[in-house]
C-alpha cells in the first residue's frame, strides 16, 4: 500500500491509458479488492487522469486516496445521466470510504391507489410492484394526511377490504356498513355506486395528489353551475362546499406563480465538513414535495460536484420527471429533455430563494441539536473549517492575538488575548508596558512583546499556541517573526497578520495577501481575537494614563479633585511645571478660583509677597 503511487505507473498505468474518452462510472479498489471510491465522468480517460497527473497539486485527502488505489475497473454508459445514476446506486449499495456520505435513511410513506376493482387509497411504506399506482414518497408526511383528508372529504371512498368484482356485487354477498350510512362511502358493495362514477372519483383524486388542483377546481365549478341551472340547489351547495374546501388547501399551497409547473428546486449550503441540500417539487404554483439532506463531505467535494450526487440521489428516491431544474449555480452536465434554469428575476427566483432560506434553517436546525447532544460539537466544527481555511496541519486550539497601543507615544503597551477551543481564555490575558521603544513604532513593539511572551513561555515550559494572531499587515507580521527566529521558534506556529482596512490575511513570505469570505467562521473568529485584544490594550492603555495624570500633590489640596488634576498635568506636564506657571496660566487652565488656589498652595505668603 505504501508503494501505490509506483504500483500506478505499472499496473494502474496500463489501465488509464487504455481508459475511452466515454462518458462513465469509474471504482477504485485497494489492496484487499475493496471499492473505496466511485466517480462519475463525462471523459473516463481525462477524468482518471486527473488523479495523477499532478499528485503533488491537489489536495492532501485526495492525495491519501490515490496512495491507496491498487485496481482501477470502469463502466461505459450512453449519456451522462446514465453516468449519474450509475454512481448514485453504487454508491449506495457499496457505500465506499471516500464517497460524500448522505445522512438520510428514514423510508417515506407513499400514497397507495391500489389495482383493484373500486380501489382503495391508504398511505404506505412498502411499495408492491403489483400494477397499483403510487404517489410519493411524502418527506412532509403531514403534507400526505393533508391530501388524504381533502380527497375523502371530496370524493367519498370504500376504505373496507371486500372483494368488490362483478360477480359478488351482483349477488349481493356483501351489506353496506356504517360508512355509507354516515355518508363517508356511497356503497359500491350493494351497488349503490357505478364503476364509471367511481373511477371519476379517483381520476380527480389523482389529480388533486399530482397538484392540478386548477383544473379540479374547474370540474366541480362547472358540475355546481349544472346543478344551479336545473334548480338542483341542495347538490349545487354540495359541490360548492367542495370548492370551498379545495380553495382553502390551495391558498396554504400556492406560493409562486401558478404559471410554473412540474419544476424541481434545489439549493444548497456547504460549511466545513457538511452541506445540506433542499428539494421542492412545484406542480401548477403549488409545492407538494419539500425535503432536506445532509451531506458528509470526504475529499473537499465543490458545491457543484455535492448538489449534482444530491440532484441524482434525490430525484430517483422520489421518481421525480420533471423537465426543469432551478439551481443557485450553473452545472457542469448536460442531459437531454432536463433544462437547469439559474433565475436572476422574478418568480422563479423568488421560489429558488425560499429553497435557500429552508436549507439555511434546516442546517442552523441541526447545528443546534448537535450542539445539545455534544456541547464541543461546535468548537470542533469552527476548528476543522479554520485549518482548513487558514491551510493550517493542526487544529488551532490554542489560539493567542497581540495588538500594540499608543497615543501619539504616550504610554505605549501591548495586548494579547488567548483563546481556547473558539472561546476567550480571560485567564491568560496579557498586557504589556514598552520598555525597549521610544516613541510611536508598532513594528519594533510587536518585536517586543513577542519576544518576551515566549521567551517566557519557554522558560516555563507552558505550552505553545498553534496560531499566532498580529494586529496589522506585513510590517507587524515581520516584526513577530523576527523574535520567533531569535527564539527558534521559526515554522513551529502558523503566524498569520491582519490588516483592518480590508480584513487581509498575511502569511509569511508571501507579498499578496489572502481574502477569507466575510461571512466566514474563520474570520469571524479573528475578527473577535483582533478586536477583543484592541479592547483589553485600550482599558490597559486608559489607566496607565489616568495613573500618569494622578498626582497626589495636587489631589491633597482643598477642593481639586481627579479632574483638575488631569487638566493641570495634561497641559503642564508636571508638578514641577505647575510650581513655576504663573498665576494667570493656571488660571487659564482651570479658572480664577482654583488657579487661586493651586497657585497659593505652592507659594508661601512671603514668597507671594
Amino acid at each position: 500500500m505504501a508503494n501505490s503511487l509506483n504500483k500506478y505507473f505499472s499496473h494502474l498505468e496500463s489501465i488509464v491509458k487504455n481508459l475511452p474518452h466515454k462518458p462513465g462510472v469509474y471504482q477504485y479498489f485497494d489492496e484487499k479488492n475493496k471499492i473505496i471510491y466511485v466517480g462519475k465522468a463525462k471523459n473516463l480517460k481525462k477524468r482518471v487522469s486527473s488523479y495523477f497527473a499532478k499528485i503533488n497539486s491537489i489536495s492532501g485527502k485526495v492525495q491519501m486516496l490515490v496512495r491507496k488505489i491498487a485496481d482501477i475497473r470502469y463502466i461505459v454508459v450512453e449519456t451522462e445521466q446514465d453516468a449519474l445514476l450509475l454512481e448514485n446506486n453504487l454508491i449506495k449499495k457499496y457505500q465506499p470510504h471516500y464517497n460524500v456520505a448522505l445522512k438520510d435513511d428514514k423510508t417515506f410513506p407513499w400514497i397507495c391507489i391500489k389495482n383493484e376493482p373500486f380501489p382503495r387509497i391508504f398511505p404506505t411504506r412498502h411499495v408492491i410492484r403489483d400494477g397499483s399506482t403510487y404517489f410519493g414518497p411524502y418527506a412532509n408526511v403531514r403534507l400526505m394526511h393533508t391530501l388524504l383528508e381533502l380527497s375523502r372529504q371530496l370524493y367519498p371512498l370504500r376504505n373496507c377490504s371486500l372483494v368488490l368484482n362483478e360477480k359478488n356485487i351482483r349477488t349481493r354477498k356483501f351489506r353496506v356498513c356504517l360508512e355509507y350510512h354516515i355518508g363517508n362511502c356511497k356503497g359500491p358493495c350493494e351497488g349503490h355506486q357505478t364503476v364509471e362514477d367511481y373511477d371519476k372519483s379517483i381520476a380527480a383524486i389523482k389529480e388533486i395528489i399530482k397538484g392540478n388542483i386548477t383544473m379540479v377546481a374547474r370540474q366541480l365549478r362547472e358540475l355546481m353551475m349544472s346543478y344551479a341551472a336545473t334548480q338542483e340547489f341542495e347538490k349545487a351547495h354540495f359541490v360548492k362546499e367542495k370548492l370551498a374546501l379545495l380553495d382553502k388547501y390551495q391558498s396554504k399551497s400556492t406560493v409562486v406563480s401558478p404559471t410554473i409547473n412540474n419544476v424541481d428546486v434545489f439549493s444548497i449550503v456547504s460549511t466545513g465538513l457538511h452541506a445540506y441540500v433542499n428539494f421542492m417539487k412545484v406542480m401548477n404554483g403549488a409545492i407538494i414535495q419539500v425535503h432536506t439532506i445532509e451531506m458528509i463531505k470526504k475529499l473537499d467535494e465543490s458545491p457543484e460536484e455535492l448538489l449534482a450526487i444530491a440532484i441524482t440521489e434525490i430525484r430517483q428516491r422520489f421518481e421525480s420527471v420533471s423537465p426543469e431544474i432551478i439551481v443557485p449555480f450553473k452545472m457542469d452536465y448536460e442531459i437531454p429533455g432536463l433544462n437547469f434554469t439559474v433565475p436572476k428575476i422574478g418568480d422563479k427566483k423568488k421560489l429558488l430563494e425560499l429553497s435557500e432560506r429552508n436549507v439555511k434553517y434546516y442546517q442552523l436546525e441541526r447545528e443546534k441539536q448537535k450542539e445539545l447532544v455534544d456541547p464541543e460539537h461546535k468548537s470542533r466544527r469552527i476548528l476543522d473549517t479554520m485549518m482548513k481555511d487558514l491551510r493550517m496541519t493542526e487544529l488551532p486550539a490554542h489560539i493567542e492575538c497581540f495588538d500594540n497601543s499608543n497615543i501619539q507615544g504616550d504610554s505605549p503597551v501591548a495586548a494579547m488575548v488567548c483563546f481556547k477551543n473558539t472561546r476567550p481564555d480571560k485567564s491568560e490575558y496579557r498586557h504589556f508596558n514598552i520598555k525597549t521603544v521610544e516613541g510611536p513604532n508598532d513594528f519594533a513593539s510587536m518585536e517586543e512583546i513577542i519576544f518576551r511572551r515566549y521567551k517566557r513561555l519557554m522558560e516555563e515550559k507552558k505550552p505553545l499556541p498553534q496560531l499566532i494572531v498580529v494586529d496589522g499587515g506585513k510590517g507587524q507580521l515581520s516584526a513577530a517573526l523576527k523574535s520567533l527566529n531569535k527564539l527558534g521558534l521559526s515554522g513551529k506556529m502558523t503566524v498569520i497578520g491582519i490588516a483592518k482596512k480590508l480584513e487581509e490575511i498575511y502569511y509569511p513570505n508571501d507579498s499578496l495577501p489572502m481574502y477569507l469570505d466575510k461571512k466566514s467562521e474563520t474570520l469571524k473568529v479573528i475578527q473577535q481575537m483582533r478586536d477583543e485584544a484592541h479592547r483589553f490594550g485600550i482599558t490597559h492603555h486608559r489607566r496607565r494614563r489616568e495613573k500618569a495624570t494622578m498626582s497626589p500633590q495636587l489631589t491633597e489640596i482643598p477642593g481639586i479633585g481627579n479632574t483638575i488634576n488631569q487638566k493641570l498635568l495634561w497641559k503642564f506636564k508636571s508638578v514641577k511645571n505647575i510650581k513655576l506657571a504663573s498665576l494667570e496660566e493656571i488660571q487659564g487652565v482651570i479658572g480664577k478660583a482654583k488657579g487661586k488656589t493651586v497657585y497659593d498652595h505652592f507659594r508661601p505668603a512671603d514668597v507671594q509677597k
